[in-house]
C-alpha cells in the first residue's frame, strides 16, 4: 500500500506540474488506472488511496474485479478493443468505453445497453498497422452516422501514441487528436459533445495533459506489474 501512495503521490505532482505549464486545472485531468495486469486485491488497494476510475481491456478482466469489488463509487472503463459478441457482457457494466471504432459494435451498444454509454471514438492519428481506430478522415462521417443511436453519446475521442523516445512525434499525435475533437465539438452535434480527450499512458501522460488531455490512463507507473495470480 506505502509504495501505491509513493507511486501516486509522484504521479500527482507530474500532473500539476504539467497542468500548471499549460495553464490548466488538475480538477479537469482524470486518472484512470489500469488494473489489467494486477490482481483484485491490488485493483482494490487502488481504490483505497483514492483513485475511483479503473480501466480494464478484457471483458472477463472486468468482470472479474467487480466480482471482487463492489463499491458503487467506481467508474469503470473499458480501453481495450471489444468483440461484437462480447458487448452485451460488458456495456450496462461500464460508465465508459474509450475504444468505438466500428459500426458493428455501435449496433451492438444499441441493441444490448439498457440506457445511454458514453463513449470514446478511437482514432489512429499515428496510422501505425498495429493500432486500431478510424482514420482522421473517416471521423466525421462515422460519428454523423452514430446519430441513429439514441445509445451512444460521443463524449470525446480517444488514441495511442507511438511507443518511442521522439517527444515532438508524441505531441504532434495528441495535438492533432485534440484538433480533431475541437473540429467536432464546433459542429455542436447532441449526440457528440466532444468535449473530452482520452489520450496519454505511463511513459507520456504529461504530454498528454500538456495537450489537453481530460483523462489519462496510467497501468504500470501506478499499480506495478504484479500478476493476477498474485493476490
Amino acid at each position: 500500500m506505502e509504495t501505491l501512495q509513493y507511486s501516486l503521490q509522484l504521479i500527482e505532482e507530474e500532473i500539476q506540474a504539467a497542468c500548471t505549464r499549460s495553464e490548466r486545472q488538475r480538477e479537469d485531468v482524470t486518472v484512470i488506472a489500469v488494473t489489467k495486469q494486477v490482481s483484485t486485491k491490488r485493483a482494490q488497494e487502488v481504490i483505497e488511496i483514492g483513485v475511483l476510475d479503473l480501466g480494464e481491456n478484457r471483458p472477463e478482466g472486468i468482470l472479474t474485479k467487480q466480482e471482487g469489488i463492489q463499491m458503487d463509487n467506481v467508474n469503470w472503463h473499458f480501453i481495450g478493443n471489444v468483440q461484437s459478441r462480447k458487448v452485451k457482457d460488458i456495456i450496462d457494466k461500464i460508465d465508459f468505453l474509450h475504444s468505438l471504432d466500428r459500426m458493428s459494435i455501435a449496433k451492438e451498444i444499441q441493441k444490448r445497453a439498457s440506457s445511454q454509454v458514453d463513449c470514446f471514438v478511437q482514432v489512429n492519428v499515428s496510422g501505425e498497422a498495429s493500432k486500431s481506430g478510424l482514420q482522421p478522415e473517416e471521423l466525421e462521417e462515422f460519428i454523423r452516422q452514430l446519430t441513429e443511436f439514441d445509445k451512444i453519446r460521443v463524449i470525446g475521442l480517444m488514441t495511442m501514441a507511438p511507443f518511442t523516445q521522439d517527444k515532438e512525434l508524441i505531441r504532434s499525435v495528441f495535438r492533432s487528436l485534440r484538433n480533431l475533437r475541437d473540429d467536432l465539438a464546433a459542429k455542436n452535434m447532441d449526440h457528440a459533445p466532444c468535449t473530452q480527450l482520452s489520450m496519454g499512458m505511463s511513459n507520456d501522460y504529461t504530454i498528454a495533459i500538456e495537450e489537453g488531455a481530460t483523462h489519462v490512463r496510467i497501468g504500470t507507473a501506478l499499480v506495478g506489474t504484479e500478476s493476477e495470480g498474485d493476490g
